[in-house]
Protein backbone atom coordinates (compact mmCIF):
# COMPACT_ATOMS: atom_id res chain seq x y z
CA UNK A 1 0.00 0.00 0.00
CA UNK A 2 1.43 3.63 -0.73
CA UNK A 3 1.77 6.20 1.03
CA UNK A 4 -1.08 8.04 -0.24
CA UNK A 5 -3.64 5.63 0.23
CA UNK A 6 -2.29 4.97 4.24
CA UNK A 7 -2.88 8.41 4.89
CA UNK A 8 -6.55 8.53 3.05
CA UNK A 9 -7.22 5.18 5.41
CA UNK A 10 -6.18 7.02 8.71
CA UNK A 11 -8.20 9.85 7.60
CA UNK A 12 -11.26 7.74 7.17
CA UNK A 13 -10.62 6.03 10.64
CA UNK A 14 -10.43 9.44 12.36
CA UNK A 15 -13.51 10.38 10.64
CA UNK A 16 -15.28 7.61 11.61
CA UNK A 17 -14.61 7.77 15.42
CA UNK A 18 -15.37 11.44 15.48
CA UNK A 19 -18.92 10.79 13.95
CA UNK A 20 -19.06 7.61 16.94
CA UNK A 21 -18.24 9.99 19.83
CA UNK A 22 -19.95 13.00 18.26
CA UNK A 23 -23.34 11.80 17.15
CA UNK A 24 -25.06 10.68 20.26
CA UNK A 25 -24.33 14.07 22.07
CA UNK A 26 -25.45 16.34 19.00
CA UNK A 27 -29.11 16.93 20.79
CA UNK A 28 -26.93 18.71 23.90
CA UNK A 29 -24.74 20.53 21.10
CA UNK A 30 -27.47 22.11 19.42
CA UNK A 31 -29.78 21.89 22.60
CA UNK A 32 -29.52 26.01 23.31
CA UNK A 33 -30.59 26.60 19.63
CA UNK A 34 -33.54 23.74 19.59
CA UNK A 35 -34.94 25.74 23.12
CA UNK A 36 -35.91 28.98 21.44
CA UNK A 37 -37.82 26.66 18.74
CA UNK A 38 -39.85 24.61 21.08
CA UNK A 39 -38.76 22.07 23.40
CA UNK A 40 -40.26 18.59 23.65
CA UNK A 41 -41.34 16.95 27.30
CA UNK A 42 -37.36 15.68 28.43
CA UNK A 43 -36.51 19.74 27.87
CA UNK A 44 -40.02 21.26 29.77
CA UNK A 45 -38.96 18.98 32.67
CA UNK A 46 -35.23 20.12 33.03
CA UNK A 47 -32.21 17.52 32.56
CA UNK A 48 -31.52 17.65 36.24
CA UNK A 49 -34.83 15.68 37.31
CA UNK A 50 -34.67 12.22 37.92
CA UNK A 51 -37.65 9.66 37.41
CA UNK A 52 -38.11 7.51 40.45
CA UNK A 53 -39.91 4.82 42.09
CA UNK A 54 -41.31 5.13 45.94
CA UNK A 55 -43.30 3.73 48.84
CA UNK A 56 -45.19 5.32 51.46
CA UNK A 57 -43.97 3.62 54.92
CA UNK A 58 -46.76 2.17 56.72
CA UNK A 59 -47.07 0.28 60.04
CA UNK A 60 -47.05 -2.97 59.39
CA UNK A 61 -47.30 -5.97 62.24
CA UNK A 62 -43.87 -7.93 61.84
CA UNK A 63 -43.17 -11.28 63.40
CA UNK A 64 -39.75 -12.07 64.47
CA UNK A 65 -39.78 -15.90 63.46
CA UNK A 66 -37.23 -18.74 62.46
CA UNK A 67 -37.75 -21.64 59.85
CA UNK A 68 -37.06 -25.21 60.90
CA UNK A 69 -38.49 -28.95 60.31
CA UNK A 70 -40.17 -31.64 62.84
CA UNK A 71 -41.75 -34.30 63.07
CA UNK A 72 -45.81 -34.83 63.90
CA UNK A 73 -46.24 -37.08 67.48
CA UNK A 74 -49.72 -38.84 68.76
CA UNK A 75 -50.78 -37.38 71.75
CA UNK A 76 -50.63 -40.85 73.67
CA UNK A 77 -49.50 -44.17 71.75
CA UNK A 78 -48.23 -47.53 72.87
CA UNK A 79 -48.35 -51.23 71.88
CA UNK A 80 -51.28 -52.78 73.27
CA UNK A 81 -49.84 -56.19 74.93
CA UNK A 82 -51.18 -58.57 78.09
CA UNK A 83 -49.90 -58.81 81.73
CA UNK A 84 -50.26 -62.19 81.42
CA UNK A 85 -49.93 -65.44 79.21
CA UNK A 86 -52.53 -67.13 77.78
CA UNK A 87 -55.01 -67.99 74.98
CA UNK A 88 -56.70 -65.83 72.88
CA UNK A 89 -60.94 -66.55 72.95
CA UNK A 90 -62.23 -63.67 71.52
CA UNK A 91 -61.18 -60.49 69.86
CA UNK A 92 -63.62 -57.88 70.36
CA UNK A 93 -62.07 -54.69 67.98
CA UNK A 94 -61.82 -54.21 64.42
CA UNK A 95 -58.82 -52.73 62.89
CA UNK A 96 -58.72 -49.02 63.08
CA UNK A 97 -61.94 -48.71 65.09
CA UNK A 98 -62.29 -45.48 67.51
CA UNK A 99 -63.08 -47.13 71.20
CA UNK A 100 -63.17 -45.34 74.67
CA UNK A 101 -61.03 -45.78 77.86
CA UNK A 102 -62.17 -48.69 79.48
CA UNK A 103 -63.45 -50.32 76.40
CA UNK A 104 -62.85 -54.65 76.22
CA UNK A 105 -60.37 -55.48 73.11
CA UNK A 106 -59.43 -59.01 73.78
CA UNK A 107 -60.64 -62.13 75.81
CA UNK A 108 -58.14 -64.84 77.32
CA UNK A 109 -59.17 -68.15 78.71
CA UNK A 110 -59.70 -67.86 82.17
CA UNK A 111 -61.53 -70.92 83.04
CA UNK A 112 -59.50 -72.23 85.56
CA UNK A 113 -59.08 -68.85 87.84
CA UNK A 114 -63.09 -69.08 87.43
CA UNK A 115 -63.56 -72.07 89.24
CA UNK A 116 -61.11 -71.19 91.76
CA UNK A 117 -63.25 -67.87 92.36
CA UNK A 118 -66.41 -69.94 92.89
CA UNK A 119 -64.26 -72.42 95.24
CA UNK A 120 -63.17 -69.33 97.16
CA UNK A 121 -66.62 -68.23 97.56
CA UNK A 122 -67.73 -71.36 98.99
CA UNK A 123 -64.69 -71.13 101.72
CA UNK A 124 -65.52 -67.80 102.55
CA UNK A 125 -69.27 -68.61 103.26
CA UNK A 126 -68.00 -71.43 105.53
CA UNK A 127 -66.03 -68.57 106.90
CA UNK A 128 -68.08 -66.06 107.92
CA UNK A 129 -70.72 -68.34 109.60
CA UNK A 130 -67.63 -69.89 111.39
CA UNK A 131 -66.87 -66.03 112.20
CA UNK A 132 -70.51 -65.32 113.15
CA UNK A 133 -70.70 -68.45 115.77
CA UNK A 134 -67.37 -67.38 117.33
CA UNK A 135 -68.32 -63.86 118.25
CA UNK A 136 -71.63 -65.23 119.77
CA UNK A 137 -69.63 -67.23 121.81
CA UNK A 138 -67.40 -65.00 122.75
CA UNK A 139 -69.96 -62.63 124.19
CA UNK A 140 -71.28 -65.39 126.42
CA UNK A 141 -67.44 -65.95 127.74
CA UNK A 142 -67.94 -69.14 125.99
CA UNK A 143 -64.53 -69.08 124.31
CA UNK A 144 -61.36 -67.52 124.35
CA UNK A 145 -60.41 -64.27 122.55
CA UNK A 146 -57.73 -66.30 120.70
CA UNK A 147 -60.37 -68.85 119.12
CA UNK A 148 -62.02 -65.90 117.94
CA UNK A 149 -59.41 -64.18 115.98
CA UNK A 150 -58.40 -67.44 114.58
CA UNK A 151 -61.73 -67.79 112.79
CA UNK A 152 -61.75 -63.83 111.67
CA UNK A 153 -58.07 -64.50 110.88
CA UNK A 154 -59.88 -67.94 108.18
CA UNK A 155 -62.32 -65.34 107.00
CA UNK A 156 -59.97 -62.18 106.24
CA UNK A 157 -58.03 -65.14 104.19
CA UNK A 158 -60.43 -66.30 102.58
CA UNK A 159 -61.23 -62.53 101.21
CA UNK A 160 -57.92 -61.80 100.33
CA UNK A 161 -57.24 -65.00 98.07
CA UNK A 162 -61.12 -64.15 96.11
CA UNK A 163 -58.71 -60.56 95.63
CA UNK A 164 -55.95 -62.26 94.05
CA UNK A 165 -57.82 -64.37 91.79
CA UNK A 166 -60.62 -61.39 90.87
CA UNK A 167 -57.53 -59.43 89.86
CA UNK A 168 -55.89 -61.98 87.77
CA UNK A 169 -59.26 -62.52 85.98
CA UNK A 170 -58.74 -59.03 85.28
CA UNK A 171 -55.92 -59.14 83.70
CA UNK A 172 -57.22 -61.69 81.23
CA UNK A 173 -59.51 -58.97 79.95
CA UNK A 174 -57.47 -56.43 77.74
CA UNK A 175 -58.76 -52.84 77.76
CA UNK A 176 -58.24 -49.55 76.25
CA UNK A 177 -55.78 -47.45 78.38
CA UNK A 178 -57.31 -44.50 76.92
CA UNK A 179 -59.13 -42.92 73.96
CA UNK A 180 -58.20 -43.71 70.50
CA UNK A 181 -57.75 -45.25 67.73
CA UNK A 182 -56.69 -49.12 67.46
CA UNK A 183 -54.19 -49.64 64.35
CA UNK A 184 -53.53 -53.17 62.62
CA UNK A 185 -54.15 -56.19 64.33
CA UNK A 186 -51.14 -58.43 65.04
CA UNK A 187 -53.23 -61.56 66.50
CA UNK A 188 -55.79 -64.11 65.45
CA UNK A 189 -58.08 -66.53 68.27
CA UNK A 190 -57.18 -69.21 69.31
CA UNK A 191 -53.48 -67.80 68.88
CA UNK A 192 -51.74 -68.31 72.68
CA UNK A 193 -49.79 -65.18 73.45
CA UNK A 194 -47.28 -64.11 76.29
CA UNK A 195 -46.86 -60.31 78.11
CA UNK A 196 -44.10 -59.38 74.69
CA UNK A 197 -46.78 -60.39 71.85
CA UNK A 198 -47.79 -57.08 70.25
CA UNK A 199 -51.77 -57.43 70.07
CA UNK A 200 -52.12 -53.69 68.47
CA UNK A 201 -50.99 -50.37 68.46
CA UNK A 202 -53.50 -47.76 69.65
CA UNK A 203 -52.89 -43.99 69.14
CA UNK A 204 -54.50 -41.09 70.76
CA UNK A 205 -54.42 -38.13 67.81
CA UNK A 206 -56.74 -35.42 69.08
CA UNK A 207 -54.27 -33.03 69.54
CA UNK A 208 -51.28 -33.84 68.05
CA UNK A 209 -47.80 -32.63 69.22
CA UNK A 210 -44.80 -31.74 66.96
CA UNK A 211 -41.19 -32.12 67.92
CA UNK A 212 -38.77 -30.35 66.68
CA UNK A 213 -35.30 -28.06 67.58
CA UNK A 214 -34.10 -24.90 67.16
CA UNK A 215 -30.58 -23.59 67.25
CA UNK A 216 -29.49 -22.47 71.10
CA UNK A 217 -28.80 -19.31 70.80
CA UNK A 218 -32.77 -18.43 70.48
CA UNK A 219 -32.51 -20.09 74.05
CA UNK A 220 -33.50 -17.02 76.20
CA UNK A 221 -36.38 -16.34 73.42
CA UNK A 222 -38.07 -18.92 73.28
CA UNK A 223 -41.26 -19.51 75.67
CA UNK A 224 -44.38 -21.70 76.66
CA UNK A 225 -47.19 -20.55 74.54
CA UNK A 226 -44.96 -19.33 71.63
CA UNK A 227 -46.88 -19.59 68.52
CA UNK A 228 -45.69 -21.85 65.60
CA UNK A 229 -46.91 -22.25 61.92
CA UNK A 230 -46.47 -25.29 60.03
CA UNK A 231 -46.79 -27.24 56.56
CA UNK A 232 -46.55 -31.06 55.97
CA UNK A 233 -45.48 -32.53 52.81
CA UNK A 234 -49.22 -34.04 52.21
CA UNK A 235 -51.21 -30.59 52.60
CA UNK A 236 -50.77 -26.96 51.37
CA UNK A 237 -53.06 -26.12 54.16
CA UNK A 238 -51.09 -23.97 56.97
CA UNK A 239 -51.67 -25.29 60.56
CA UNK A 240 -51.19 -23.62 64.20
CA UNK A 241 -50.09 -24.65 67.08
CA UNK A 242 -48.62 -23.48 70.48
CA UNK A 243 -45.11 -24.78 72.33
CA UNK A 244 -46.15 -26.00 75.53
CA UNK A 245 -43.03 -27.88 77.09
CA UNK A 246 -38.99 -26.52 76.83
CA UNK A 247 -36.44 -29.41 77.38
CA UNK A 248 -34.39 -27.47 80.35
CA UNK A 249 -31.21 -28.07 78.58
CA UNK A 250 -29.00 -27.67 75.45
CA UNK A 251 -28.33 -30.57 73.39
CA UNK A 252 -24.26 -30.69 73.75
CA UNK A 253 -23.78 -32.44 70.71
CA UNK A 254 -25.98 -30.49 68.05
CA UNK A 255 -26.21 -27.15 69.88
CA UNK A 256 -29.80 -26.75 69.72
CA UNK A 257 -33.06 -26.77 72.58
CA UNK A 258 -36.09 -29.03 71.94
CA UNK A 259 -39.10 -28.20 72.25
CA UNK A 260 -42.85 -29.72 71.92
CA UNK A 261 -46.18 -27.92 70.33
CA UNK A 262 -49.67 -28.98 70.81
CA UNK A 263 -52.25 -28.78 67.52
CA UNK A 264 -55.88 -29.65 67.55
CA UNK A 265 -56.74 -32.10 64.64
CA UNK A 266 -60.18 -32.66 65.11
CA UNK A 267 -60.61 -33.57 61.68
CA UNK A 268 -58.05 -36.43 61.64
CA UNK A 269 -56.04 -34.94 58.87
CA UNK A 270 -52.59 -35.06 60.73
CA UNK A 271 -50.76 -38.22 61.03
CA UNK A 272 -48.07 -39.04 63.28
CA UNK A 273 -44.91 -39.36 61.67
CA UNK A 274 -45.39 -36.74 58.98
CA UNK A 275 -42.41 -34.26 58.13
CA UNK A 276 -43.53 -30.70 58.89
CA UNK A 277 -41.65 -27.39 58.35
CA UNK A 278 -42.48 -24.94 61.25
CA UNK A 279 -42.14 -21.31 61.30
CA UNK A 280 -41.87 -20.32 65.13
CA UNK A 281 -43.15 -16.90 66.02
CA UNK A 282 -40.81 -15.69 69.16
CA UNK A 283 -42.04 -12.34 69.25
CA UNK A 284 -43.99 -9.31 67.31
CA UNK A 285 -44.21 -5.65 66.65
CA UNK A 286 -47.76 -4.43 65.62
CA UNK A 287 -46.27 -1.05 64.26
CA UNK A 288 -42.94 -1.72 62.34
CA UNK A 289 -42.13 0.31 59.74
CA UNK A 290 -40.98 -1.58 56.81
CA UNK A 291 -39.20 -0.47 53.77
CA UNK A 292 -37.57 -2.79 50.96
CA UNK A 293 -34.16 -3.63 51.49
CA UNK A 294 -32.96 -2.01 48.02
CA UNK A 295 -34.01 1.38 49.42
CA UNK A 296 -31.12 1.28 52.62
CA UNK A 297 -27.98 2.17 51.69
CA UNK A 298 -25.08 1.17 54.02
CA UNK A 299 -22.66 3.30 55.19
CA UNK A 300 -19.25 3.12 57.02
CA UNK A 301 -21.57 4.07 60.38
CA UNK A 302 -24.63 3.06 59.90
CA UNK A 303 -27.15 3.14 56.99
CA UNK A 304 -29.45 5.74 55.33
CA UNK A 305 -32.23 6.31 53.32
CA UNK A 306 -33.64 8.79 50.46
CA UNK A 307 -36.83 10.60 51.52
CA UNK A 308 -38.82 12.39 48.87
CA UNK A 309 -40.27 15.77 49.95
CA UNK A 310 -41.55 18.43 47.40
CA UNK A 311 -40.09 17.08 44.73
CA UNK A 312 -36.26 17.17 46.23
CA UNK A 313 -34.37 13.97 47.62
CA UNK A 314 -33.56 14.20 51.48
CA UNK A 315 -31.24 11.63 53.06
CA UNK A 316 -31.69 10.35 56.94
CA UNK A 317 -29.65 8.21 58.95
CA UNK A 318 -31.42 4.88 60.10
CA UNK A 319 -31.48 2.81 62.43
CA UNK A 320 -32.49 -0.64 61.67
CA UNK A 321 -33.75 -3.49 63.19
CA UNK A 322 -35.26 -7.24 62.03
CA UNK A 323 -35.32 -8.20 58.42
CA UNK A 324 -37.46 -10.19 56.32
CA UNK A 325 -36.53 -11.83 53.03
CA UNK A 326 -37.31 -8.36 50.94
CA UNK A 327 -37.41 -5.81 53.96
CA UNK A 328 -35.90 -4.43 56.55
CA UNK A 329 -37.51 -3.30 59.83
CA UNK A 330 -36.32 0.82 60.49
CA UNK A 331 -36.47 1.72 63.89
CA UNK A 332 -35.16 5.34 64.02
CA UNK A 333 -35.25 7.88 61.18
CA UNK A 334 -38.47 7.84 59.39
CA UNK A 335 -41.83 8.23 60.37
CA UNK A 336 -45.32 7.03 59.31
CA UNK A 337 -46.72 8.02 55.48
CA UNK A 338 -42.88 9.18 54.74
CA UNK A 339 -42.14 8.10 51.07
CA UNK A 340 -38.89 6.29 50.62
CA UNK A 341 -37.10 6.05 47.28
CA UNK A 342 -36.17 3.06 46.04
CA UNK A 343 -35.09 2.97 42.42
CA UNK A 344 -32.31 5.58 40.82
CA UNK A 345 -30.56 5.49 43.68
CA UNK A 346 -27.10 5.63 42.26
CA UNK A 347 -28.15 8.91 40.59
CA UNK A 348 -29.49 11.24 43.08
CA UNK A 349 -27.92 12.64 45.94
CA UNK A 350 -29.53 15.32 48.66
CA UNK A 351 -31.61 17.88 47.39
CA UNK A 352 -31.55 15.97 43.96
CA UNK A 353 -34.57 16.79 41.86
CA UNK A 354 -37.17 13.70 41.15
CA UNK A 355 -39.82 12.90 39.74
CA UNK A 356 -41.68 9.74 41.31
CA UNK A 357 -43.26 7.69 38.61
CA UNK A 358 -44.25 4.66 40.71
CA UNK A 359 -45.57 5.36 43.99
CA UNK A 360 -46.60 2.13 46.27
CA UNK A 361 -48.73 2.46 48.97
Amino acid sequence: MSKTSRLIVIVIIILAVAAWVIYPRMDEIFGTESQGVGAGPAAARGPSTVPVSGIVVTPKRLENKIKVTGSILPNESLELKSEVSGLITKIHFNEGETVKKGTLLVSLKNDQLQAQLEKLKYSRQLAQETERRQKLLLNKEAISQEEYDISLTSLNTVEADIKVVEAQIAQTSIVAPFDGILGLREISEGAYITNSTVITNLYSIDPVKLDFAIPGKYAAEVKKGDIIYFQTESLSEQFEGEVYAIEPQIDQTTRTLRLRAICSNEDGKLLPGQFARIELVMSAIDDALMVPTVSVIPELNGHKVFIARGGKVSSKVVQIGMRTEDAVQIVEGISPQDTVITSGLLEIREGSSISISNLTR
